[in-house]
């Protein structure tokens, strides 16, 4: 009798599920599919994105459409261009203050005459502190960037001005401190040629940097001066040494303002490499 009552009870519920009698549930294969669930056959020859013989596209299956979410996440996040025109110096200045420099020591020299301009110009000015040694320019640097916890910069002329700044420069090297050292170059055309002040400063400052280099286009020098912000700043901090030609700190020239973002490290350029 029990058995009985199970071969009934059974049987009610297979045909409530729609399975034929006789059929084992075990068995897969003996099921027709859904025909809600059968996907719809491609015509031969027509590929997902090429026309069928209504010249229509056959559907590709695809996520939900959060076009509208991606275009404003990126929209908040992409920071408008800034150009700057001008010479040298406010380029140089321009992509300084993007890492949040806010005071330049410096001992006057003429090869660094636009870094000046471009700090009493600039709205708001950039404090200008002038000492009497390149030491104490660098030293100075090094004191703001560990209080203020934001990179410092320094900024000294052609030739002395360099070789005074060595001893400070190498103090932030071996107590891995962010500073930027600036500093001014005899002009390109008349190179070797005895310019007032001239020497190739980066070999001389390469041990004791993260790297040294020399930047030669006005064009260029918002990126070069931004990425040496960068670089002092990236893991492990130091100081970084850029030297810039008198025809590119006195030129003019337009340039888009890089932001100051992740660096992004040039594989051809390694730090310390004087060459570059």
């Amino acid at each position: 009798m029990g058995h009985l009552a199970v071969s009934v009870i059974l049987t009610v519920v297979f045909r409530a599920a729609g399975v034929p009698a006789g059929t084992d549930e075990t068995r897969p294969e003996e099921y027709k599919a859904d025909p809600v669930q059968v996907p719809t056959a491609t015509p031969a020859g027509v590929g997902v994105d090429s026309p069928g013989p209504a010249g229509d596209l056959p559907s590709r299956p695809t996520a939900p459409d959060r076009a509208p979410a991606n275009r404003a996440l990126l929209t908040g996040n992409v920071s408008p261009v800034v150009r700057i025109s001008g010479h040298g110096g406010a380029h140089a200045l321009a992509a300084a203050r993007q890492h949040g420099v806010s005071v330049m020591f410096t001992l006057s020299g003429g090869h660094v005459f636009p870094l000046y301009d471009a700090a009493v110009t600039t709205d708001p000015p950039l404090r200008l502190v002038d000492v009497r040694h390149e030491q104490t320019a660098v030293f100075a640097a090094e004191a703001t960037a560990r209080l203020a916890r934001t990179p410092g910069l320094a900024v000294v002329t052609a030739g002395p001005g360099v070789t005074n700044s060595v001893s400070a420069v190498t103090t932030a090297w071996f107590n891995g401190v962010p500073v930027v050292v600036l500093a001014g170059r005899a002009p390109d055309y008349r190179w070797g040629a005895g310019s007032l002040q001239e020497m190739d400063h980066p070999p001389l400052l390469a041990p004791v940097t993260k790297r040294a280099w020399t930047e030669h286009d006005t064009a260029r020098l918002a990126g070069s001066v931004d990425k040496a912000f960068r670089l002092a700043m990236s893991p492990h901090r130091g100081p970084v040494f850029l030297d810039i030609s008198l025809e590119a700190i006195y030129g003019q020239a337009e340039a888009d303002l890089p932001d100051a973002g992740p660096l992004s490290l040039d594989p051809a350029a390694a730090p310390g490499d004087p060459t570059r």
